[in-house]
């Protein structure tokens, strides 16, 4: 299975983001692929790449770097025309609006969605479930991991819920954008990845 995936991704130039959080996991899963892998901590990382993924950290330290390093206007015009795939603060930076802001986090603005950090509860309150998602039309079951994850307030009316937990949605795209509330890097499954890959254009 493994083999065939990589037939079909291996010229395929995604990046990480890699100024803050657990870029390392989605790294692992995308060289498990095949997938020329690039860890992104400038503007001239994102050159001449297919998609880039927003992975979970601290997302008030995620802001702070992105101007530090001069990533923020550069995200944004790449995330205008090509993949982005954000996990938990990845899922907070691509967001247009905060409503618990009380760090002033400035997120991207490329998704239509309103955003309440840390919704399900702080680091002590993390917690793992089973969900299932509308993976291009095929319901594939997914171990979530939900740590000081981000809660969907408001979706726009381009935005597609893949995904709910107790009504809410936690997995959501819009036309080249990906993102969940919760991890599936942290172990091997690679379904969601693929997903993304294969199916977000």
């Amino acid at each position: 299975m493994v083999q065939r995936i990589m037939s079909r991704l291996e010229d395929r130039k995604v990046g990480v983001l890699a100024i803050q959080g657990d870029y390392a996991r989605h790294k692992h899963q995308l060289d498990q692929l095949g997938v020329i892998t690039v860890l992104v901590r400038l503007k001239a990382d994102l050159e001449q790449l297919d998609a880039i993924i927003i992975p979970g950290g601290e997302s008030t330290t995620m802001d702070i770097m992105l101007d530090r390093f001069g990533l923020r206007e550069p995200l944004q015009q790449f995330g205008r025309s090509k993949p982005v795939f954000g996990t938990c603060a990845g899922m907070i930076m691509l967001a247009s609006k905060i409503k618990d802001n009380l760090s002033k986090v400035t997120p991207l603005g490329l998704m239509d969605i309103d955003i309440n950090r840390n919704g399900y509860g702080r680091q002590v309150h993390s917690f793992e479930k089973t969900i299932e998602a509308n993976l291009a039309g095929k319901y594939t079951k997914l171990t979530a991991t939900f740590i000081r994850a981000p809660i969907v307030t408001r979706v726009g009316s381009e935005v597609i819920s893949l995904a709910t937990y107790e009504g809410d949605p936690v997995l959501v795209r819009q036309d080249n954008l990906l993102t969940a509330s919760f991890h599936t890097e942290l172990d091997d499954d690679t379904s969601l990845l693929e997903y993304f890959l294969n199916e977000v254009r």
